[in-house]
């Protein structure tokens, strides 16, 4: 088969699997759900002065949400992301497209990413696989991502676990930090290193810093398994087994927020990985992280319609400032200082 044809077949079947099959991790946690806010009683707040706002990569942000990298390449997917980008615009939020190879070796696609025109405004991050490093990817193809974007920045994905479990994936990861820190010194835009669902470790997130990286995305486990979306797209029985044993592989995305920032107080941290509301942002934040990053609820929403994103995003907003309310605390850095979150024994 064609690659770039191969290419679209597999987006197409990721965008099928994941909102039609189920693809979350069977066991494994966010391990979000160890914490808890410290409720006040008497905040001393009206609930119209909590400021919501933040900035992220020197752009503001009206709330601490990333719409995550989700798709790109079908008819679908354009729909999608021209849903989202809209919704991007319009309330200030950052929002990641999925991997642009696809429209790399087909430029007919392209057009399923080209929203900056749809949102002029937004922090937008374009997207390749750091694997595609080593197969005949290089600066070129980079700088070709982020002006089909207009991109504030490049999103390099790490995925092995995906890539060990895709049908003919791209398995050589060897040397890639050497050409990362390149990327890093040479791209005009911030390069920021996501994984896919199983998480960045302490040791790697070290790493990932000493070679230029400008942010990192911890993508932790507990929420989509893109092991298991590989497996229920596999025709090989050994590729669907192997899916289906590693689907709860992975850091919990609150260790991953601990152990980043382990390693760096201020490298600008985006916490994804299982997040489903505007709870589960305010944790990671509290935490430590500067953005919640949110997939699979975007998706679906968009999908459905775009009263159904719009209702979304007024729920996640409604529920980040109720935790505020009720924390006593009037805006997102008081959050992060005020000791408001506790981890249950």
């Amino acid at each position: 088969m064609d690659g770039a044809i191969e290419t679209q077949n597999r987006k197409a079947d990721h965008l099928r699997v994941c909102l039609e099959d189920d693809v979350q991790c069977r066991e494994m946690t966010t391990g979000l759900e160890h914490y808890h806010f410290t409720h006040c009683c008497l905040p001393e707040l009206d609930r119209a002065e909590i400021d919501l706002s933040t900035q992220f990569l020197h752009k503001s942000l009206s709330a601490p949400i990333l719409i995550s990298s989700m798709t790109g390449g079908t008819d679908l997917a354009k729909k999608i992301n021209y849903r989202l980008a809209a919704i991007a615009q319009e309330y200030r939020f950052a929002m990641g497209v999925g991997s642009q190879r696809v429209a790399i070796e087909n430029p007919d696609v392209a057009d399923s990413f080209k929203i900056r025109s749809i949102a002029p405004d937004a922090l937008l991050f374009a997207n390749l696989g750091a694997v595609q490093l080593n197969y005949t990817y290089g600066i070129e193809q980079c700088l070709s991502a982020i002006e089909l974007l207009e991109a504030d920045a490049l999103i390099l994905h790490l995925n092995p676990l995906q890539e060990a479990v895709q049908t003919r994936g791209d398995q050589n990861f060897r040397g890639l930090l050497d050409k990362i820190a390149q990327l890093c010194e040479t791209l005009p835009v911030p390069v920021i290193a996501k994984e896919v669902g199983n998480g960045i470790s302490k040791q790697m997130a070290e790493k990932l810093i000493q070679s230029g990286i400008h942010a990192i995305d911890v993508a932790g486990a507990g929420g989509t398994s893109w092991a298991k979306v590989e497996s229920g797209r596999a025709q090989d029985p050994k590729q669907r087994r192997l899916g289906m044993t590693f689907a709860d592989w992975g850091i919990p995305t609150a260790d991953c927020i601990a152990q980043v920032r382990q390693v760096s107080q201020t490298v600008p941290l985006i916490a994804s990985g299982g997040l489903r509301n505007g709870l589960d942002v305010a944790k990671t934040i509290a935490l430590g992280a500067d953005l919640g990053g949110l997939a699979l609820p975007f998706l679906k929403a968009a999908n459905d319609s775009e009263e159904a994103l719009h209702l979304l995003v007024e729920i996640l907003q409604a529920e980040l400032t109720t935790v505020l309310f009720c924390t006593g605390t009037r805006d997102l850095a008081e959050l992060k200082r005020s000791n408001v979150l506790i981890k249950r024994n």
